[in-house]
């Protein structure tokens, strides 16, 4: 490590170390004390599992701490503070709810404490009032807000980082137990797009009264009351009742140096259960916009933070993307949002998004490609720019005809325009630093997309022990129509110099048209046993025009060139049926599955006058298996096969020059793969000491896997073709473990670890040898999160990387290198209304070559002050203060290792104003809230 990193990397550790002491000295506050007891029925003594016991402050309510009734009704509570007395709440659904004064002491043993059954209870209701901080329901965990404490001002993702079992990511990922949240809503309703970061970065706790968090569903699952498979997890956000009418938004401005600027809106106007929204943004730091975190807003996609971001340069809200993957983009959007819904009548949402954006990028790779004797060395240096114009709308619309029949319509339309400019240097070399060949290209693309889909589904409840019946019609109708010119000189060197100058011009018009017709049924066996059959046709049809033409000097126009233009129709018909048989038992679900896929494909090239046709018949088996043991144990077992049918460009035998250092021609001899997939979890959270254990693994097995074929000519000229191989597969395993230690509002500390190994096996072949890699990569993570009094939080994270790609072949030499990524957050919010933040991101990528950065010291650093009653924010910040930010990284793959660099933000400072406005209640005074008993909707 050189001394420029090394001295501020140590500093880091020491800091570390101080605050480490520090807050060991402060754990020493207050007193132990421990409460036992049991839960049962007050009518027959039965335990009650999973009963919710709280220990709160009689003085202001503040929530000490809390735990759940293991499976014989009892509890254990226990902590540790400065208070003498507390409330001792009790809870359990569907009961009546008891609360009683308690001395706090070392060791307090209860009688038994019996719940009476609620005579009649109104579905979904309860009172507001009572604070209860988890809640567990058949298959939904529900959290109370207002029992985790927070600072005023915070957002959702704020709070969801108090509660236990949850994680977030410093690129706003939440995971639950380790599964990944993939759908955050609001009352049940889409906030403008199921991307879970919209809604946690964009809405402050004081309008959320309760967080509810289930298994996704499929809309089949959500009509039938099925539960979801437990894979990924949907978080519903429900609004407080004297929040459901009114609005509430945000303006946010800055500019800085290098004249660097953002600026963006958001207002949301909720009537019941009506809610509008509208949202705009500006910005030329890779910034999306829509995230109004008051410290690090505005630091640009450093850390890959915001709303769905790819590598260093695009973003993506739903299927709209903006920029074209790396570099630095200037982007401007416009969106508004619509959402109702009447129980049992209909449920609606959809959204409009208008964007512009613009994208440069200039790059350099140095990559090792890997012969079966020896080795040849290409550098390239290139300078991209682009821009694109989106429109997109989406709709969900679902309409309950009746209790037992629910239609269900989404539509989806896009348009897009595209323009481009790509220069490329590129240097080829062999293993003694000898010139062989060169070549330069400018291409210029400008394109056209129009994408309109729709889902028409329409669901029938039979009878009331679930047999029902669906029939769905799909279609996806899409238009990419192009035009690019390139312009490129090609030298070879050595006893037989050449020269190749391309001067051409390619037009292609592609029109893709898929339409799928399903249905399904069920028939119930018994009370938990189903059968499940089921058949889909699909119809996919694509015709593509590809016009080459070459500049002739002597005309001064360009040529028709027939060798490289195609013009063809593509068919492809697949018929599959199904049939399964599972059980949806409340400890015990399973499935099993078979399908037959049958696949026809028509191909008829009306230039090249080829054609050919292709039949696929596969038999492919799923199945998963999923135990509950008791309320917080959970373990699964998935497996599925998947057929992969060749690409187009796979399989069409004609050669695409556009890069005339590489040569691809299709091959219309291709199969299909087959992918085996097994995947094993299991999940155990302990409530009561809010521990979590994640123990997860899997592994692909690719049968006749489409590979490139190439070979490499003595002037290093490559010809690519495809043929299927086996031998392909990926196995990966991890563990995952958290512990969340909460003192009552002293301090909360949370620390994770989380190891992972990868193993991939690539098979493919060069100059006719077939050519392994094995690659292995261990990367253990360890994050730590505290927070003193919501006065101070720090959040550092270390993960270190192993990296080792072993060869066949004996010429070929192995790579073994390790990355390190050490990242540490301080935010603090003392003194009053002053909050400083630090962002420092260090980074080291082992074993890259000459004239690339190994490793940097990113550091964001901001300083706010909140004015007017925290509902306005003016801020100073430092973006990459040590200006070292680098976009390197290292690949590897079955015949080539390559290194690469990019364009990315510098260093730039930034002042900025953020703007806070709301009002709520009837008559539209702020913060008004209505008279009478305060009720939600559970």
């Amino acid at each position: 490590m050189n001394q420029k990193t090394n001295s501020p990397l140590r500093r880091i550790y020491t800091y570390l170390a101080f605050v480490s002491l520090f807050f060991s000295f402060t754990s020493t506050y207050g007193q132990d004390f421990l409460i036992k007891g049991k839960i049962v029925d007050a009518t027959n003594g039965t335990p009650l599992e999973a009963a919710t016991i709280y220990a709160e402050t009689v003085k202001d309510s503040v929530l000490i701490s809390y735990t759940i009734t293991n499976s014989d009704g009892n509890f254990t509570l226990e902590g540790r503070t400065s208070y003498k007395k507390a409330r001792l709440g009790i809870s359990y659904n569907g009961y009546k709810s008891r609360s009683l004064e308690v001395d706090l002491k070392p060791s307090l043993e209860l009688e038994n404490i019996a719940l009476e059954e609620r005579a009649q209870e109104l579905e979904g209701v309860d009172l507001v009032g009572e604070r209860v901080p988890i809640t567990i329901r058949k298959d939904t965990l529900e959290f109370n807000t207002d029992s985790f404490k927070t600072r005023p001002d915070a957002t959702v993702e704020d709070v969801l980082k108090k509660l236990p079992g949850v994680e977030v990511a410093s690129d706003g990922t939440i995971t639950v137990n380790g599964k990944e949240v993939n759908k955050v809503l609001v009352n049940g309703q889409v906030f403008f797009s199921t991307d879970p970061k919209v809604a946690t970065k964009s809405l402050t706790k004081d309008v959320i009264s309760k967080i509810q968090i289930t298994n996704s569903k499929t809309k089949e699952q959500e009509f039938i009351g099925e539960e979801g498979d437990g894979e990924n997890k949907t978080i519903n956000l429900l609004l407080k009742e004297d929040k459901k009418k009114g609005y509430m938004g945000r303006l946010s401005g800055g500019y800085g140096t290098d004249d660097r600027y953002q600026a963006n809106g958001l207002v949301n106007y909720f009537n019941d259960t009506q809610r509008i929204s509208v949202l705009g943004s500006s910005n030329n730091i890779n910034n999306p916009g829509f995230s109004f975190d008051e410290i690090y807003e505005m630091v640009g996609n450093a850390r890959g933070g915001g709303v769905g971001f790819n590598r260093n340069g695009s973003f993506s809200i739903g299927n709209m993307s903006f920029g074209f993957g790396e570099g630095i983009t200037t982007s401007s959007t416009v969106g508004t949002s619509y959402a109702d819904q009447k129980k049992d009548k209909y449920r609606m949402d959809g959204n409009y998004f208008y964007a512009f954006s613009d994208s440069y990028n200039d790059e350099k790779t140095a990559r090792e490609n890997i012969l079966p004797d020896g080795s040849y060395f290409t550098d390239t240096e290139s300078n991209f720019v682009g821009t694109t114009i989106s429109n997109q709308a989406t709709a969900n619309l679902e309409f309950d005809v009746d209790k037992t029949t629910r239609v269900s319509i989404q539509p989806n339309f896009s348009v897009n325009n595209t323009n481009s400019t790509n220069s490329e240097n590129t240097i080829s070399t062999d293993e003694e630093g000898n010139v062989i060949n060169d070549n330069m290209s400018l291409q210029t693309s400008d394109g056209f997309q129009r994408n309109f889909s729709n889902r028409l589904e329409v669901m029938k409840k039979l009878d009331t022990l679930g047999k029902y019946v669906r029939v769905y019609f799909e279609n996806n109708n899409r238009v990419n129509d192009s035009e690019s010119f390139l312009n490129s000189e090609r030298n070879i060197y050595g006893d037989d110099p050449s020269q190749q100058i391309l001067d051409q011009r390619t037009t292609i018009d592609n029109a893709n048209d898929s339409y799928e017709l399903g249905a399904s049924f069920r028939q119930p066996l018994n009370k938990d046993l189903y059968l499940d059959f089921r058949y889909s046709y699909n119809n996919n049809e694509q015709k593509n025009e590809r016009s080459v033409s070459d500049f002739d000097e002597g005309t001064g126009e360009y040529v028709y060139n027939s060798t490289l233009s195609s013009d063809f129709d593509f068919n492809a018909k697949k018929h599959v049926p199904e049939i399964g048989i599972g059980s949806n038992g409340k400890k015990f679900r399973f499935n099993v599955r078979a399908r037959m896929e049958q696949i026809a494909l028509d191909n008829e090239d009306f230039i090249q006058i080829t054609s050919f046709s292709k039949n696929y018949s596969n038999l492919l088996f799923g199945s998963y298996f999923n135990y509950n043991i008791g309320t917080s144990k959970r373990a699964s077992i998935n497996y599925n096969t998947r057929l992969n049918v060749p690409s187009v460009n796979q399989l069409q035998p004609v050669p695409n020059v556009s890069n005339p250092l590489n040569i691809i021609v299709g091959n219309p001899n291709l199969g299909p793969e087959v992918t085996h997939s097994l995947y094993l979890n299991y999940n155990d959270y302990n409530w009561k000491d809010r521990t979590g254990l994640f123990v997860y693994s899997g592994m692909n097995f690719e049968k006749d896997k489409v590979v490139s074929i190439t070979t490499t000519d003595e002037d290093f000229i490559r010809t690519t073709t495809y043929e299927n191989v086996g031998g392909n597969y990926s196995m990966w395993a991890g563990v995952s473990y958290s512990k969340q230690i909460k003192k009552d509002s002293l301090y909360t500390f949370k620390f994770t670890l989380s190891p992972n190994v990868n193993i991939n096996r690539q098979v493919g072949f060069t100059n006719g040898s077939r050519l392994e890699a094995m690659n292995v990569s261990l990367n253990p993570r360890v994050g730590l999160m505290f927070n003193y009094r919501e006065m101070i939080e720090i959040e550092p994270e270390y993960t270190y990387g192993i990296n080792s790609t072993r060869y066949n072949l004996d010429n070929v030499d192995d790579i073994d290198f390790t990355t390190h990524n050490l990242t540490f957050r301080l935010t603090t919010y003392w003194p009053q209304n002053l909050v400083w933040g630090n962002d420092i991101t260090y980074s080291y990528n082992g074993n890259l070559g000459a004239g690339f950065d190994k490793d940097a010291i990113f550091w964001n650093m901001s300083l706010g002050l909140q004015l007017f009653k925290k509902k306005a924010t003016l801020k100073v910040l430092a973006y990459d203060l040590l200006n070292q930010n680098i976009n390197t990284r290292r690949t590897t793959g079955q015949d080539f290792v390559q290194d690469f660099q990019g364009t990315v933000l510098k260093r730039y400072f930034m002042g900025s104003l953020t703007i806070k406005f709301d009002s709520f209640g009837g008559s539209g005074a702020p913060n008004q809230r209505p008279s009478g008993p305060r009720m939600i909707r559970l």
